[in-house]
């Protein structure tokens, strides 16, 4: 879902950056508290980051200007919620941009807003509602990762759709569009990031690196 560097109009980059701006400061606050709180979080921390980026740096061919792959936002956004994700998603995005030209800096807040805060939002308040319904704890992980994931690429389709409307069916026409091109490849990409977040989760709680209670935001 990365927007390429330079794609999208230079109004539509400011505003994507002002949107996420807020969200990223205070995640950073929420993870300078995290670290004072459990110094032990640090390892923690540092795996749900690289988790993100071998995910997300999976790519393939998509709608002009983006591509697909995982995000791999989900894990971080249950074991530390949302708001500690976005700074984490944002350094990925950030040295992405910078080293192998992967997305880009002019897009860096489209693609903060849609991969590091989007996501994990919809991520954590899944497994929330999850836990609250009393499923299993895969079934939980699971749909975290399966619907942060394309809550992503939802929000990709509606940023595009927004700075490149149709011109004969409007936002509503681009945004069908590019959903539609993304869901070919997203859909069992969804799939496939949520078997491997359960996977990851299992092998970590087994080795007793990570406990999961359900990330509070």
């Amino acid at each position: 879902m990365h927007i390429m560097e330079g794609f999208l109009p230079a109004q539509h980059a400011l505003a994507w950056s002002a949107i996420s701006a807020p969200f990223v400061v205070a995640g950073a606050r929420r993870l300078k508290r995290v670290i004072e709180e459990r110094p032990e979080a640090r390892l923690q921390l540092a795996a749900a980051a690289g988790f993100t980026f071998v995910l997300s740096a999976l790519k393939l061919p998509s709608v002009t200007g983006s591509c697909s792959h995982p995000t791999g936002t989900g894990l971080g956004a249950v074991m530390f919620g949302p708001p500690v994700m976005a700074v984490l998603g944002t350094l990925v995005l950030l040295f992405q941009g910078l080293l192998v030209a992967h997305g880009g800096i002019t897009t860096l807040g489209a693609n903060v807003f849609s991969m590091a805060i989007a996501g994990p939002w919809v991520a954590w308040a899944t497994w929330r509602l999850a836990i609250r319904l009393g499923l299993p704890v895969t079934a939980g992980i699971f749909l975290a990762a399966f619907l942060g994931d394309l809550a992503t690429y939802v929000v990709t389709s509606l940023q595009l759709a927004l700075a490149f409307p149709d011109a004969a069916t409007g936002l509503t026409g681009a945004f069908a569009k590019f959903a539609g091109i993304f869901a070919i490849t997203q859909l069992p990409l969804a799939v496939a990031e949520g078997l491997v977040t359960v996977v990851v989760v299992n092998a970590l709680v087994g080795r007793g690196m990570i406990r999961i209670e359900g990330a509070r935001p």
